[in-house]
């Protein structure tokens, strides 16, 4: 065994081994995996081998697509065949909101180059004729998907990296991972030491065990997933002797459950409610090809939803039932990429879907690992998007959740309510009170939108505008009328300061620093290839001293961004504040009115200029009073200790009763930054545009000799640009607006894709944000988008439709 390495790599999974493959292919041919007993012996071995390509992320569509093209060829390359069975894949829908769903996903699919057919119910049959069309209204169809042999996969990998010159090494168990005085892992086994670089950690069931070693709560805890594997079938084994084409992978998402043949018979994968966490600390150290009791009366309605679509399962007798651990997180998608406070470790678990997922998954990881960052926008399976309050008792419930909801209708507003409310500001009831729907982000309780009285205060999930859009409208109509309150206390918030903060920050933003105190700028830390890697609102609060806010679902991701590049000498400190700090925003053209009432602090124009910051007193609360806001007109955001929350929430509704101060919530927001064509990183800025493409351009202090990715940036801009960014009016949209993912034509030939999308109350028209190529990026220019399934068309506008001058917001 070697006793050095780049890279050693946990896990003789397929994850692993494809991790192992890809760092090999991309030059690192001395790296290392290691593996407690034998090559897929954890939950590869008993995995079904699917390839699902249907996935709403566009992440994880991406990851999926990578990995079937990467099997498609790996025979050719390693002699080993793969067991790669490209029968296709259909889902049936029997409701118009399952068919929404369906044709939201094949506008996303196109957008990243994969294959989508929609079926009639009459074709379904065709294709599958032992199925029954009975209820369906359609369907859709991935002609290139199938499913694969995991073990013969994994074996294949392990060959292709063994033969670019790694290392793997079977029955060899990791005993610690310490890190070295000169900044190296050594990984103690049981077979000798390793000095590294970098970990991975492709430990699946074993995840939470790994993170202790280094100090890490893994977000990950698997849960029990049965299948069923019958005899033969006649019809099946007539199809075979006729020599028929093996029918498609069927999924019956209504049924929740998927089937497929299988040496003449069925598999019958259920995801049943109720299916329990196991191992939620970790397996036996023994544990090797383990499986489950089967229960299959926790599976008795999928078998009777199986039964009445194909008749000829209920026909043919059981022959085995699987019973295994597969890794979950609490949203259902694995995590990727660089762990959080500690160097060099990486993650890659939790994946679900791991067959489907193990190709893609290993070249975007070991691209980020040699070149510094993947080749696509990996935010959807970011490590660091959970925090702190990702506990075990609280991955449980989630994951159990995650797992139950494989095969629920995706809505893009959709809610999920287990393990909540968790995270809850203190004026949590008051808004609860006020009738505050309420969404989670980041484990916060944040308020959606307010339901009046008189009607109940719940989500009606759609593609289309759903219940609450009207009164999402009333609540934009008052702060662009009178004045509104939202709660921003789930921002990301923190504190730079010491002797080297400003050289710091200076290279870690592509604008400049304020330099007068007060001063506030809206600044971008590009990633090492010229994207967007964090936005901030920075402002000045002293010499030497700088308070960042960021959005509240990056926090970790962010800050832990922030912390990896600090010097460390110690002329730098952090200080978290999200949780000490609330923020409240109040917008509207009597805010100033309302605010002024409350404090001595002169707020006139002349006096407290846009884009600038002081500390007020707010009746007898001290804060920070920002005049900035995401929702484009006069407004400030309070920022406040958090113990004086209720005190300033009383105070601000009870002198603003006749001005008319509201509440409103993030749908309003969200409504009003698409008028203002106001970006956010994860959809109009990513590492997959440049920070010009984003239009950032002001943003971008190119005088600057120096900041993070501006080498990179300059070097894209000399090769030229493939996207730009627009805003585009959708004309003849009756009930269902962009949402991101949606693909722009024109004249039939994609050249673009939305962001984010929805309506604009204030000027009166559907709005999309999209990135398109620069050709057609010109005002005026006459495009088509899809929407469900139905072309539109949309033309490309000026930036910031309401108000372009910013007169509001300067007033």
């Amino acid at each position: 065994m070697r006793t050095h390495a780049r890279v050693v790599v946990i896990g003789g999974g397929v994850v692993g081994v494809s991790t192992l493959y890809h760092l090999a292919k991309k030059g690192w041919g001395d790296c290392v995996l290691v593996e407690r007993k034998e090559l897929t012996s954890g939950s590869t071995w008993h995995a079904a081998g699917l390839l699902p390509l249907f996935n709403m992320s566009y992440s994880v569509g991406q990851i999926h697509k990578n990995s079937l093209e990467l099997y498609r060829n790996l025979e050719a390359e390693t002699g080993l065949n793969p067991g790669l069975s490209q029968v296709s894949n259909i889902r049936l829908a029997t409701n118009q909101d399952r068919m929404d769903e369906y044709m939201q996903y094949c506008g996303v699919a196109r957008t990243i180059g994969v294959d989508v057919e929609i079926l009639t119910p009459e074709q379904v049959i065709e294709l599958w004729p032992l199925a029954v069309k009975e209820g369906l209204i359609g369907a859709i169809r991935n002609p290139s998907d199938g499913y694969i042999q995991p073990a013969d996969l994994t074996q294949a990998l392990a060959k292709g990296a063994r033969d670019l010159g790694a290392e793997i090494n079977r029955n060899t168990t990791v005993l610690s991972l310490t890190r070295t005085i000169a900044g190296e892992w050594l990984v103690e086994t049981d077979k000798g030491d390793i000095i590294a670089e970098h970990i991975v950690s492709a430990t699946g069931n074993f995840a939470r065990k790994t993170g202790e070693m280094v100090g890490l709560d893994i977000p990950v805890i698997p849960v029990e997933h049965q299948y069923i594997v019958t005899e033969p079938h006649p019809a099946i084994q007539e199809r075979q002797a006729q020599g028929l084409p093996e029918m498609g992978v069927l999924r019956e998402s209504d049924g929740a459950w998927y089937m497929r043949e299988e040496n003449g018979g069925f598999i019958l994968g259920p995801y049943e409610v109720g299916a329990p966490v196991c191992y939620p600390d970790g397996p036996n150290n023994d544990s090797e090809y383990e499986l489950f009791q089967e229960e299959l009366e926790r599976l008795m309605p999928h078998i009777e939803s199986a039964i009445h679509r194909v008749p000829a399962f209920g026909e043919v007798g059981v022959k085995k039932v699987y019973n295994g651990a597969i890794a979950y997180t609490p949203d259902g998608n694995p995590i990727i990429g660089p762990a959080w406070d500690v160097p060099n470790f990486w993650l890659s678990e939790g994946h679900s879907f791991g067959i489907t997922a193990a190709g893609g998954a290993g070249f975007e990881l070991a691209q980020w690992i040699v070149e510094g960052e993947p080749t696509i926008d990996m935010n959807g399976v970011e490590p660091r998007r959970f925090g702190n309050f990702a506990t075990k008792s609280y991955l449980k419930v989630k994951n159990e959740e995650a797992y139950a909801h494989v095969f629920t209708t995706h809505f893009p507003d959709e809610e999920r309510p287990a393990g909540r409310p968790l995270r809850t500001t203190p004026c949590y009831d008051r808004l609860k009170e006020m009738g505050a729907v309420f969404g989670q982000k980041f484990g916060w309780e944040r308020a959606n939108w307010f339901a009046p009285k008189g009607i109940k205060q719940e989500d009606h999930w759609s593609f289309r505008r759903s219940d609450w859009f009207h009164h999402v409208g009333n609540e934009v109509a008052n702060v662009t009328e009178n004045v509104g309150v939202l709660d921003m206390s789930a921002f990301g918030k923190c504190r730079l300061s010491g002797p080297g903060a400003e050289a710091f920050l200076e290279h870690m933003i592509a604008n400049k620093l304020p330099k007068n105190k007060g001063r506030i700028i809206l600044a971008h830390s590009l990633s090492i290839g010229g994207g967007v890697h964090s936005e901030f609102t920075i402002m000045k609060e002293k010499e030497d001293s700088f308070y960042l806010v960021s959005a509240g679902a990056a926090q970790r991701l962010d800050h832990d961004w922030l912390k990896k590049q600090m010097p460390s000498d110690g002329t730098v400190q952090f200080t978290d504040l999200t949780n000490s700090r609330g923020v409240f925003v109040v917008a509207g053209p009597k805010s100033r009115e309302l605010l002024q009432r409350l404090t001595e602090n002169d707020l006139s124009n002349d006096a407290f200029k846009w884009l600038t910051s002081k500390k007020i007193e707010l009746g007898y609360a001290p804060l920070i009073a920002a005049r900035v806001n995401f929702v484009g007109e006069l407004g400030w955001e309070l920022h406040h200790p958090i113990e004086y929350q209720n005190y300033i929430f009383d105070a601000l509704f009870s002198a603003g009763k006749d001005l008319g101060v509201k509440p409103f919530g993030i749908r309003a927001m969200d409504m009003m930054r698409l008028e203002k064509s106001y970006r956010m990183v994860g959809t109009e800025m990513s590492i997959e545009y440049s920070a010009f493409e984003s239009g950032l351009d002001r943003f971008i202090n190119l005088q600057k000799p120096d900041f993070h990715g501006r080498e990179n940036l300059l070097s894209w801009q000399q090769k030229g640009f493939n996207n730009s960014f627009v805003t585009l009016r959708v004309d003849g949209v009756t009930d269902a607006d962009a949402i991101g993912g949606n693909p722009i034509y024109q004249d039939g030939r994609l050249i673009g894709r939305a962001t984010s999308g929805g309506y604009g109350f204030r000027v009166g028209f559907s709005i999309a944000l999209a990135m398109v190529e620069p050709e057609y990026s010109a005002l005026g220019t006459t495009l088509q988008i899809d929407i469900l399934g139905a072309n539109y068309a949309a033309e490309v506008i000026e930036e910031s439709p309401f108000d372009p001058e910013n007169a509001k917001l300067r007033a």
